[in-house]
């Protein structure tokens, strides 16, 4: 579940329109608890392909769902700026320290710590970053907004006005599955 819960919350980020639907959880310029209750309701749609193969592999789904459940109450005690440090087991377990850095929209703080309960994946694959300046949350372009319908659809919004402007049918495509940032797309945490 862990392995794959990183490589998933990682194409969140990596995808525009994944992250269209993921951007929801990034949008709250304040960090506490209830940031992690920030669950867009279309991300529910691209959870079943990995964990479903979780299933076809013969993992019982009581068990996929039983793993889901633990990494969710995981999640949310991570979303918390009271926490400073877990001390020497933030090497292993992602802490409330690591996730700051992952809702930072600073610089060097974007696209990092994707992990769930194990913070290993990344370290093994590159996208650590330990918490050193301050963090600043919210969005590398904020939406100055507390309406939950402009919240949800503002990046579908950009990606159509990107789409619709593109000239190649490459650069069309490009704007929904590249990264947010790719081509002069307004690049959002």
């Amino acid at each position: 579940w862990d392995f794959i819960y990183y490589w998933n919350h990682r194409f969140d980020h990596e995808s525009r329109w994944l992250w269209a639907m993921h951007v929801v959880h990034h949008s709250s310029e304040r960090y506490n608890l209830s940031t992690a209750l920030r669950q867009p309701v279309a991300e529910a749609l691209t959870i079943y392909v990995p964990y479903g193969l979780l299933s076809l592999l013969g993992v019982r789904p009581a068990l996929v769902q039983d793993a889901r459940a633990i990494n969710l109450i995981y999640q949310f005690w991570v979303h918390t700026e009271v926490v400073r440090s877990i001390g020497p087991l933030e090497r292993v377990f992602n802490s409330p320290s690591h996730h700051r850095v992952h809702h930072g929209s600073n610089r060097r703080y974007l696209d990092r710590n994707h992990g769930s309960i194990l913070i290993l994946w990344d370290r093994l694959f590159g996208t650590f970053e330990p918490e050193g300046e301050q963090v600043v949350y919210g969005l590398t372009k904020n939406i100055d907004t507390f309406n939950p319908a402009r919240i949800a659809t503002h990046e579908w919004v950009a990606i159509a006005r990107d789409v619709f402007r593109s000239r190649t049918w490459s650069d069309r495509l490009g704007h929904l599955l590249r990264g947010p940032g790719w081509a002069g797309a307004p690049r959002i945490a």
